[in-house]
């Protein structure tokens, strides 16, 4: 399915009945499988999703058929880390770009399976499988989609406990029952499960009005979850607090769309949640990361607020000693207990034990970096290795939107060649 497309010739006034969940479901269907044709319909920047991939994954993206790639939209980066056997659940899978992403990075003895609702998407999928099980030079395939609703992954044939991850890449909001899709989720989701995925977010509760209106729906702005009440249902389900990965603007280039939205403001933001049992509870404790990550060899970027270097040891809250060693992430790091003369490092950017998981405010703090003022609370570095992070993580960034590209290299001084320092002037854009 994915975000989010709208015809030309819509009419940017119809609207629907949001309290009826077949209206809805019906409503995105026509839209992904009969109005959508290329990314020239979109009327927001909603599901462009200018986020800077690293390098392995985008060398696993070039490998993906270009029918599949075309047909796909989102609105952000939804590949973790470390899936290296993971069994991948793909919420609203689409065309199946991220999926064939994820197989190369799971490999032959991981699996993905994609759910869609929509059989136009379906049928790019499913055209593809043998193409890419033949590029990947794996004997079985090890991606699988099937037609299903995101509400309702029984019916589906999906089971308790089955996968390591689940992604989803601007679909949630697509949904009229967003904590149906996370309950669904925590239960196939095995324990030390996460749930990793993008998503468009409001700065406020949007009216009934405005949800009313069928493009804005289309276009995941007028379905998107005031921010906070994603943390309330995360919890209510039983997740983890949702732990910010990164954020950026949306913009509603149509006035008369716009003047429907009034002064709501909208984000793309990925969230990282775990499934861990409540019983389960770690103390505050140092942690060395490894670097045994792969593509993470010399640092690991876990969310916004928390990057460690390899080596280097670091002071990690309950919350998050929890979530690391209750996951597949507890062979990457060392443990040891706090003392009270330890030399440890607090985690780059991280003044404060609080997870801040305000998207709206960490774009406050990510604008006023990137021109020049100081890295606080919520973590301008971090984040893709978009920023640099001085020590004790209140180092003032570069000014004029340089920024630190990772790997020792610099924008601006030509180290990352003439594109990617070109991108380094606009403060929204990432760089290597």
């Amino acid at each position: 399915m994915s975000c989010c497309a709208s015809d030309k010739s819509s009419d940017l006034t119809a609207t629907m009945d949001v309290q009826s969940e077949g209206e809805v479901l019906d409503s995105v269907k026509e839209y992904y499988g009969k109005v959508l044709k290329t990314d020239k319909d979109l009327k927001t920047n909603a599901c462009t999703g200018g986020m800077r991939m690293p390098k392995h994954i985008r060398d696993a993206l070039s490998k993906v058929h270009d029918e599949v790639v075309t047909k796909y939209y989102g609105c952000g980066l939804v590949i973790p880390d470390s899936l290296e056997g993971c069994s991948v659940l793909d919420l609203g899978s689409g065309s199946g770009r991220d999926c064939y992403t994820v197989a190369q990075l799971v490999g032959a003895k991981g699996s993905v399976t994609g759910i869609d609702m929509t059989d136009e998407q379906l049928d790019v999928a499913n055209k593809y499988k043998e193409y890419h099980r033949e590029l990947f030079g794996y004997s079985e395939n090890n991606v699988h989609f099937v037609k299903g609703y995101i509400e309702k992954l029984g019916e589906a044939g999906l089971k308790d406990n089955t996968f390591d991850v689940i992604i989803s890449n601007c679909v949630v909001n697509l949904s009229p029952d967003k904590r149906a899709v996370l309950s669904e989720a925590f239960r196939v989701l095995k324990p030390g499960g996460e749930l990793y995925f993008s998503d468009v977010y409001a700065s406020k509760p949007v009216p009934k009005e405005v949800q009313e209106n069928k493009v804005l729906w289309g276009e995941c702005i007028s379905g998107a979850l005031y921010w906070d009440d994603l943390m309330k249902i995360a919890k209510e389900v039983g997740f983890t607090k949702p732990r910010l990965v990164t954020a950026s603007h949306i913009s509603i280039d149509n006035e008369k769309l716009q003047s429907i939205v009034g002064d709501i403001k909208f984000v793309s933001a990925t969230y990282r949640l775990f499934k861990i049992p409540a019983d389960v509870n770690y103390e505050a404790t140092q942690g060395i990361y490894d670097g045994t990550i792969t593509a993470c060899e010399k640092g690991f970027v876990f969310d916004a607020q928390n990057e460690f270097k390899t080596g280097d040891v670091v002071k990690i809250d309950s919350d998050l000693a929890t979530i690391l060693r209750s996951t597949r992430f507890a062979d990457d790091f060392s443990f040891q207990p706090t003392t009270d003369t330890d030399q440890s490092k607090a985690g780059c950017c991280l003044p404060t034990k609080e997870n801040n998981a305000d998207p709206f405010k960490f774009m406050e703090i990510s604008d006023s970096c990137t021109t020049g003022g100081k890295c606080q609370l919520g973590g301008s570095c971090g984040s893709g290795g978009s920023k640099s992070c001085g020590s004790g993580g209140s180092k003032s960034c570069a000014s004029g939107g340089n920024k630190s590209c990772g790997s020792d290299k610099s924008c601006g001084t030509g180290a990352c060649g003439k594109k990617e320092d070109s991108c380094c002037k606009s403060k929204s854009s990432g760089c290597c």
